[in-house]
């Protein structure tokens, strides 16, 4: 099941990651998928944003992994965009955040067979200044969590 949200600007993108971070539950795990300059940063900044008093909240293009304490659980936020091969995620420690944490992740098609099943999967898509942010899942739990965004 998916839900579709349209953009057309940061504050947009921003507005829809923090409802996404109003539901979030220890044990998500939030694919990020899209081209460079689609969103993803930012949806992820303002989901981090929202549950913490961080003010700044960069991509951790080259630290590949940032971590986040909040009150209910801890958020990582992963740029998987440098990695060479699915294997170097267990160097990121992976494997504790997925069960422990909420992940953030940029780039997830480089966990290629690693990747977690039953993850939210988050689509950009631009079109002109417009982003179509598409979010499907696929358990009735998180389906009945996705209903009350929007």
């Amino acid at each position: 099941m998916s839900k579709v949200f349209k953009s057309n600007s940061e504050k947009d993108t921003a507005y829809i990651a923090e409802q996404f971070a109003d539901i979030a539950k220890s044990g998500d795990i939030f694919a990020l998928n899209g081209t460079l300059g689609a969103g993803k940063s930012v949806f992820a900044r303002a989901f981090i944003q929202k549950l913490t008093p961080v003010k700044e909240a960069p991509s951790p293009t080259f630290t590949l992994v940032q971590m986040y304490p909040t009150p209910k659980f801890d958020i990582y936020h992963y740029d998987l965009y440098r990695l060479k091969s699915p294997a170097e995620l267990f160097e990121l420690n992976v494997d504790e955040a997925f069960y422990a944490g909420v992940c953030l992740i940029e780039w997830p098609e480089k966990m290629g067979p690693l990747t977690p099943r039953n993850i939210w999967q988050v689509d950009f898509e631009v079109n002109g200044n417009e982003r179509t942010i598409t979010v499907s899942v696929d358990d009735e739990e998180k389906l009945q969590r996705l209903e009350h965004v929007g």
